[in-house]
């Protein structure tokens, strides 16, 4: 029998993939055997998947939404095509439906795919950003009873610029106005990675040194920012997810 979850790994690096499995499960207070994981870099989307998983929780990548089409791989391609299918079972909503959180990359997927704005406009710095609940954010199942205003992780080229049709704002910043949205009753993204330990985002940012998310030559200072940071609440978030859509979990 299937795991009520899928995470689903959009990063081609497999040793920042393992680690970023593991942070979602531990973040979810999931075992192994409640957490399935698909590594869609390798592997397409499987036809039975939405009666398969219950739920899908999707992580961040090196790729980016608003990068120019003649410059993606044709893994690329497939694997957007497939995450915009898990979006659109998801925004489709139901009582028997499947549900989503998508994280970081995966934000850009879903605002494109439900005719939204990805811009180059609000990138934010690798490290520990401030996020502000919305009223509408105090009120959702799964961010309402998070403290208002937290510190969370970041590391990102691409934002938000409109928000799709009927999205509704659940936390926004200065530097990127759109931090997570909710689609209908089972589809929520969001712009920061809710899922990782500030040791675990060190190991990642270790990973991506070279990637021009910040100068090779500051990791020691942005690790330190982000070691002093506390960011007990995003975690939170998918807790109240995986409270809400694999109900035989053990998560308190």
């Amino acid at each position: 029998m299937a795991a009520p979850v899928l995470y689903v790994c959009v990063r081609p690096q497999q040793g920042a993939a393992e680690a970023e499995y593991e942070s979602f499960r531990q973040a979810m207070r999931l075992e192994p055997s409640e957490l399935d994981r698909l590594d869609l870099v390798h592997e397409p989307l499987p036809p039975d998947a939405a009666e398969r998983w219950r739920g899908f929780v999707v992580g961040g990548s090196p790729f980016n939404v608003s990068d120019p089409e003649s410059t993606k791989t044709d893994a690329q391609r497939r694997l957007e095509a497939d995450l915009e299918r898990i979006a659109g079972w998801a925004a489709a909503g139901g009582d028997e439906g499947v549900s989503a959180f998508f994280t970081c990359y995966g934000i850009g997927i879903v605002t494109r795919m439900l005719g939204g704005e990805v811009s180059r406009a609000f990138p934010e710095d690798t490290g520990p950003t401030v996020v502000n609940l919305t009223a509408d954010g105090r009120r959702d199942p799964l961010f309402g009873d998070l403290a208002h205003r937290f510190t969370a992780l970041t590391a990102h080229k691409e934002g938000t610029g409109r928000l799709p049709e009927g999205a509704v704002l659940l936390a926004t910043n200065i530097g990127c106005p759109v931090q997570a949205y909710r689609v209908g009753d089972r589809l929520w993204a969001t712009q920061f990675h809710p899922e990782p330990t500030t040791h675990a985002f060190t190991e990642r940012m270790a990973v991506y040194r070279d990637d021009g998310y910040f100068a090779a030559d500051d990791y020691d200072v942005i690790a330190s920012r982000v070691l002093a940071a506390s960011v007990t609440e995003p975690g939170r978030a998918l807790r109240a997810f995986a409270r809400r859509f694999a109900p035989a979990a053990p998560v308190s």
